[in-house]
């Protein structure tokens, strides 16, 4: 998430990682791992976050209640800490997330890295936009009643 010179990692790529398929991702993190030394865990567990929304009539936010999150914080000996959070109790892949956006963040394994963060981006696409041609088909035009 921030590297030790103010750095940040694109959101769009912790999204995609965070949605990222959990055994793949959690692949890549065992691979890059022994390249990252001994880092400190600052943050490891589950938690309720609050879920936002937006009334879309009125245009305000409110939150719909809570999810259930795995949470990891770490710093890499460099001083580069990475973050990871992912929806439901998979610690293990919010850890995985955590080590990828560090070491991203620290340019270890970066061309591996943005290729895995580039495929799982392409392949999320392709389900999001199969999900909208199947919700598409079932809109009713009720003016044709």
């Amino acid at each position: 998430m921030f590297d030790r010179h103010g750095g940040e990692m694109p959101s769009d790529d912790l999204t995609t990682l965070a949605r990222a398929d959990a055994a793949r991702l959690k692949h890549l993190a065992e691979e890059i791992l022994p390249r990252l030394g001994d880092m400190q865990v600052l943050k490891s567990g589950t938690g309720l976050v609050m879920l936002p929304m937006r009334d879309t009539v009125q245009g305000v936010e409110f939150h719909l209640g809570e999810v259930l999150v795995a949470e990891a914080h770490v710093r890499l000996p460099s001083g580069t800490e990475g973050y990871g959070m992912v929806t439901g109790r998979d610690i293990e892949r919010a850890m995985a997330m955590a080590l990828l956006d560090a070491a991203l963040s620290d340019g270890t394994a970066a061309d591996r890295i943005r290729a895995f963060i580039e495929a799982e981006a392409q392949a999320q696409q392709a389900a999001d936009t199969e999900t909208l041609r199947r919700i598409e088909a079932t809109r009713v035009d009720m003016e044709t009643f």
